[in-house]
């Protein structure tokens, strides 16, 4: 009788456990169908083993950790499926509870986590249609004075009063460089006041691909301004590839010419401040730009208007009033002024202890 009652307990206690034991699998939610999550519960008094095994077509594998009662399962692929076996063994290695369940990962298309984000870039693409449209129906969009371009009429009126060339260097990088590209933007604008005002242009270039760009932009610029004729091929012209060797050569340039005006705009090094103190030395005035933000003390302390960061890059809408550009810079204008005012609200929510702002913008 004692025996029997042992036994049904023995059995009671397996079935109490049994019951208390679960285990599923789910898919990883905003994810590209690489992770499943594993998650199990287990009796609170359960001081056992458990093992959890996957197994496809390539083979079965141990999932390890299995210290908490959840496991992500990573480097998957959306087009497998997978089985996983889930075992629970008590201290005498008997088991308790198994389970076996066979699942997909799903490559979901959409994020729900950078909705936040999504969200932004409507706003600030909205804000650029809604600009371009506004300057091409004829309204006025404001944008702040950039005094390294206003002074653009004073070089070349300057430059003409004396009966002196204009330089201009668009940097020393390729024309793959956006701040190159920027540089050649200005002098398109600078080459067509030059050809009004009968001013001669000398641009010295680097690389054989800026070359033949400048050449063109030079050229058409002249034919704009209504004097093709004026256009000289070799005012636009190669030095040399090697850094120094490209600096001593306009060094040379602006100790016999003595320009008038210096235009330094695109992308500069080391070579910065040995080209302002040269074009400092001979009275010239002298408008530089760059982006790199290491050269820009060399060009603010050795020349009279600098054009910093990106001020270059929104130099080409400046100058051209084009709507197109005009509204693409007002756009992304508000597109900062947004970003600024979500890193000062996050900023004081923050101080106050409130994380929602960061908890919707941080990507887990």
């Amino acid at each position: 009788m004692k025996k029997l009652f042992f036994v049904i307990l023995c059995l009671s206690s397996l079935f109490l456990f049994a019951e208390d034991f679960s285990f599923s699998v789910k898919d990883n939610p905003n994810d590209n169908g690489s992770n499943l999550i594993l998650q199990w519960t287990k009796p609170a008094d359960f001081n056992g083993r458990i093992s959890i095994k996957r197994t496809d077509d390539s083979g079965t594998v141990n999932i390890s950790d299995l210290a908490k009662n959840y496991k992500l399962d990573y480097n998957l692929h959306p087009d497998k499926s997978y089985l996983y076996s889930f075992e629970a063994f008590s201290k005498d290695g008997k088991i308790m509870f198994d389970k076996k369940v066979e699942f997909k990962p799903v490559d979901n298309w959409f994020n729900a986590k950078k909705l936040p984000f999504l969200i932004i870039l409507l706003l600030i693409s909205g804000a650029i249609v809604y600009y371009i449209y506004s300057a091409k129906s004829g309204k006025e969009l404001y944008i702040r004075k950039i005094s390294g371009l206003e002074s653009m009429d004073e070089a070349v009126g300057r430059a003409t009063e004396l009966g002196k060339p204009i330089l201009f260097v668009p940097g020393i990088n390729d024309i793959d460089d956006m701040q190159t590209i920027a540089g050649l933007t200005i002098l398109g604008q600078l080459a067509q006041k030059s050809a009004e005002y009968g001013a001669d242009l000398i641009v010295p270039v680097s690389k054989s691909m800026v070359l033949s760009t400048a050449r063109e932009i030079v050229k058409e610029s002249y034919l704009k301004a209504g004097h093709p004729d004026d256009y000289k091929e070799d005012s636009v012209f190669y030095l040399t590839d090697d850094q120094f060797g490209f600096v001593a050569g306009i060094d040379g340039i602006i100790v016999r010419e003595k320009p008038a005006a210096n235009f330094f705009l695109g992308a500069f090094y080391a070579e910065s401040l040995i080209l302002a103190e040269t074009g400092f030395s001979s009275g010239a005035i002298q408008t530089a730009g760059t982006a790199m933000p290491s050269q820009l003390p060399f060009f603010v302390a050795a020349c009279d208007y600098t054009l910093i960061g990106e001020e270059l890059f929104a130099a080409s809408a400046y100058l051209s009033r084009d709507p197109q550009q005009l509204g693409s810079l007002k756009g992304q204008d508000f597109g900062k002024a947004l970003l600024a005012f979500i890193l000062l609200t996050g900023v004081i929510l923050e101080m106050l202890n409130i994380h929602f702002l960061k908890n919707l913008l941080i990507i887990k």
